[in-house]
């Protein structure tokens, strides 16, 4: 059985890539906040407008954690995959990832990640739609019937 050649193209056309929920107020906040603030970021895109196929990826996956595809294909997900993002930016970012990494903080800040998560609808710049299911907005409506904007955590790669 041979490659995928387009498999491969695309998941090589643009490694390391972050991929985030675009339809959560909170996190396109977060995302441009790193567009401003790293000057070396990699390619950042909602996971809405990606093959996730062709990612290895699942939107299950995508609507409960941010994922880093590294530049070999690997993932990780939720407070790794930011760990992971630092770590490529640089400079003192570099090694804020690394300590991220550390044995004892990595397990806080997988707690500190997952209570974000759930509370993302809350947090500045969340609103009512982060707090969604998918299905949800993919229906269009709240619970309040009011329309809405439509659009388990792993980590695949090798320790730092």
């Amino acid at each position: 059985m041979g490659v995928n050649r387009c498999h491969t193209e695309y998941v090589n056309q643009a490694l390391p890539l972050l991929v985030f929920d675009g339809d959560c107020a909170f996190c396109t906040r977060c995302v441009r906040f790193i567009e401003r603030r790293m000057r070396r970021h990699p390619r950042i895109e909602p996971w809405q407008s990606l093959d996730l196929a062709a990612l290895n990826l699942t939107s299950a996956q995508c609507e409960t954690a941010v994922q880093w595809v590294d530049a070999q294909g690997a993932i990780s997900s939720a407070n790794i995959a930011i760990s992971r993002l630092l770590v490529s930016a640089g400079s003192g970012w570099r090694i804020l990832g690394f300590v991220l990494m550390l044995p004892g903080i990595r397990q806080v800040s997988a707690v500190v990640y997952r209570w974000v998560a759930k509370n993302r609808d809350r947090m500045p710049g969340g609103t009512a739609q982060c707090a969604l299911p998918q299905a949800d907005r993919v229906t269009g409506k709240s619970d309040c019937g009011d329309t809405v904007a439509t659009s388990e955590v792993r980590d695949s790669s090798p320790e730092l």
